[in-house]
């Protein structure tokens, strides 16, 4: 254990709860990978349809992990991070703010009257990600802060907004 603390620069016990949630995290979404790939070759009634999800997930679990880990690599400098955990926390907070901001997005799309069902595609998927975009901003700042990350995604969304043409927001920050 005191190999893996060290490895990570994880200095306090409490930081393990970031590499035990993105562990979590990638064998969730190699379960939710694995499980539609399969459905699609197999019906989910056989016998050994549990076994093909159960081994790819593992596969694809791993894979996660390595182009995770790769990604640490990469992003270690230029994030400019003190320690690796902290990667883990910022890549939490990218898959919650994400998910979340697409969840909300469509209960307030019925809300302002623009059904998936009765809408045009054309009109209701630009709306949607007009919508999606300030929603991303502000929990993107919320759950940087829930996981210790408030500093760099504030300075992270400022910089996305400003890019994106909206930087007369922020003119005195």
């Amino acid at each position: 254990m005191e190999h893996f603390k060290q490895r990570w620069e994880i200095t306090q016990n409490w930081q393990l709860i970031h590499p035990f949630l993105g562990i979590i995290a990638a064998a969730f979404c190699g379960y939710l990978i694995a499980k539609a790939i399969i459905k699609s070759f197999i019906l989910p009634d056989h016998s050994y349809y549990l076994v093909a999800v159960i081994a790819l997930s593992f596969l694809l679990t791993y894979l996660l992990i390595k182009i995770t880990l790769w990604l640490f690599t990469k992003l270690y400098t230029r994030w400019k991070v003190e320690a690796r955990w902290e990667l883990i926390a910022m890549f939490l907070v990218f898959a919650v703010t994400g998910s979340t901001a697409g969840k909300l997005s469509n209960p307030l799309m019925e809300l302002i009257g623009l059904d998936r069902s009765i809408t045009n595609g054309w009109v209701y998927w630009p709306v949607r990600i007009l919508l999606i975009f300030p929603i991303y901003q502000i929990l993107l700042v919320i759950f940087g802060w829930i996981f210790g990350q408030y500093t760099f995604f504030k300075a992270f969304a400022i910089k996305m907004v400003r890019r994106m043409g909206f930087g007369f927001l922020f003119k005195n920050t």
